[in-house]
């Protein structure tokens, strides 16, 4: 008979359920605090008034951001995703992460810790030669210029990375690339220079060989710029660009890594970066979760604040649930990352990209409804904050992959257990 206790989570280790920040991570989370409110805040009109003036499809940097970035450079607060730039694992992160969610659209790039660049400097870090480094890894560290990453195609269903269909042909001394991309987060951007492209290299390889990534500067002949594509309506100002790819050659040397290792490339980048991307939609849900209760406090209906209305109540009870769980189950994935690697945290860094967008549109769902008309217009940044955080349940692996590499894995830890 089958003993189901065998099936049963392993106890995790002390080490990882130790959960306390760093020196170095308390030290950094002051001076973010310090940053948000004395710098970051107060640029937000400033950086919108910019944006409205140069219409919704302008991608010019506004100058607020440029001085941001030198201001975090001075305090110190610069490349802190990196651990071999900032000293610091993930779990430290994931707190600073978090805080700078509360303003998405400056904090992380006034720190150099936006993406897609975190992510593709991460790969660099990790698999770029020396040569490609200097050229591409160096200017990025600086906040000199800007990347994108391609990997998403209109065509097929790209949630399953096999199904890219892009190709790299190696002729003699080149590579050359033909196929379409959409969703190439910053290529709009005017300081993006880099892109990593992933296609296929081998079609006869084994299903998860067949892939490689390569760099491509944004003006080598044949990169097509064909659109921004906006997301519920909004146009982000880096861009989510559809690009077409039409015979670019470029050096053999510009191959990331080796032929074939795309796709476990693929993996290395999305692992941190998607606690960092959660970690941030935490932020944007405590924002919401302060604009619901100031609202709740300061208005009058049916005779008293809304703050005193059983219903409202429930609201905020609700929304401190979810945010402190989703939290917990983040920071346990990072410190599973810190303590035993990305592979071993493969499941919960699944589980939390699926747990946190739900809870932190809740949260701005909540926020909204309080806000009544004005929730849903530009007046507040919860329109916007509810259009991202629903886009990230799509982003970087949709709730039903993730849920199947969790389901997989229960079934697999059940199936070990029986004869």
């Amino acid at each position: 008979m089958d003993n189901p206790l065998k099936a049963m989570p392993v106890v995790p280790d002390v080490e990882t359920l130790d959960l306390r920040p760093t020196e170095r991570g308390l030290e950094l989370r002051e001076k973010l605090v310090a940053f948000m409110h004395e710098c970051v805040f107060p640029a937000e009109a400033e950086y919108h008034k910019y944006r409205a003036a140069k219409g919704p499809t302008d991608s010019s940097v506004p100058p607020v951001v440029e001085a941001l970035k030198d201001e975090a450079k001075e305090r110190g607060l610069w490349n802190l995703f990196l651990p071999s730039e900032s000293g610091i694992g993930q779990l430290d992160y994931a707190s600073l992460a978090e805080i700078s969610g509360w303003s998405n659209d400056l904090a992380p790039e006034a720190m150099n810790c936006q993406a897609p660049d975190t992510g593709n400097m991460e790969l660099l870090h990790m698999f770029a030669t020396e040569e490609q480094s200097a050229q591409w890894l160096t200017p990025l560290l600086a906040g000199e210029i800007r990347s994108g990453f391609s990997m998403t195609e209109p065509a097929v269903a790209s949630s399953d990375a096999t199904n890219i269909e892009t190709t790299i042909t190696r002729e003699g001394d080149e590579y050359v690339i033909n196929g379409r991309k959409w969703f190439t987060s910053g290529a709009a951007d005017p300081r993006c220079k880099i892109l990593i492209i992933m296609g296929k290299t081998d079609v006869t390889a084994e299903r998860h060989k067949q892939q490689s990534m390569i760099l491509v500067p944004m003006d080598t002949p044949g990169v097509r710029l064909v659109r921004d594509v906006p997301v519920m309506g909004h146009y982000d100002q880096h861009g989510h660009c559809e690009i077409a790819y039409e015979n670019v050659r470029v050096p053999a040397s510009n191959l990331l890594g080796e032929e074939g290792s795309g796709f476990a490339l693929a993996q290395a980048r999305l692992g941190p970066g998607r606690i960092h991307h959660c970690m941030r939609a935490l932020g944007a849900a405590e924002r919401a979760m302060q604009l619901l209760i100031t609202r709740a406090q300061d208005r009058v209906a049916f005779g008293q604040p809304l703050i005193e209305q059983g219903m409202v109540q429930a609201d905020i009870a609700e929304a401190r649930i979810a945010i402190n769980q989703a939290r917990l189950l983040c920071q346990y994935a990072a410190k599973t990352i810190d303590v035993h690697g990305n592979k071993a945290a493969a499941s919960l860094i699944s589980a939390a990209k699926v747990a946190v967008p739900r809870a932190a549109l809740k949260v701005i769902d909540r926020a909204i409804q309080i806000h009544g008309g004005a929730g849903v217009t530009d007046d507040t940044p919860l329109a916007s904050m509810y259009g991202w955080q629903r886009a990230m349940r799509i982003f970087d692996g949709p709730d039903e992959v993730h849920l199947r590499t969790i389901a997989r894995r229960e079934a697999r830890a059940v199936a070990a257990t029986r004869g």
